[in-house]
């Protein structure tokens, strides 16, 4: 058990490095360009500041999956995280169509064909067009 500690301490110690180099990399051509210079304190900062938000949307992805009784992270799931930024959300859905087109890919947990779960679709209260049978 403790050596699956270990390892995993590891690998977070990893991840976080690699995303340090890779923010650092990132502020410092925006410094070029904007002949502005960055701490060391203030990348380490901002590095914490982004893993941080990584780790809880990973952990909201997987918690909407597992509610869904999914065992992978669907596309509903990343929309789902999205609803509340409009901008993102936007975005996201834009990207999503431009993929569909190229890929044919389908919503959900990455296309499967099966039983969809949750609701049945037409039923309840619709906002806007009412659906009547499929």
């Amino acid at each position: 058990m403790a050596s699956n500690d270990t390892a995993a301490a590891e690998r977070e110690e990893r991840l976080k490095s690699a995303l340090w180099y890779s923010i650092g990399q990132y502020i410092d051509d925006q410094s070029l360009d904007s002949d502005l210079n960055a701490t060391p304190q203030f990348i380490g900062a901002l590095t914490e500041l982004v893993y941080t938000q990584i780790a809880n949307t990973a952990r909201d992805l997987e918690t909407f999956s597992r509610h869904a009784g999914r065992s992978a992270v669907g596309v509903d799931d990343v929309m789902l995280l999205a609803r509340r930024n409009d901008a993102l959300e936007i975005m996201l859905r834009g990207e999503l169509e431009r993929l569909r087109e190229g890929d044919d890919v389908g919503a959900g947990s990455g296309g499967a064909a099966g039983k969809k779960r949750g609701r049945p679709s037409g039923g309840g209260k619709a906002k806007g067009k009412g659906k009547v049978g499929s």
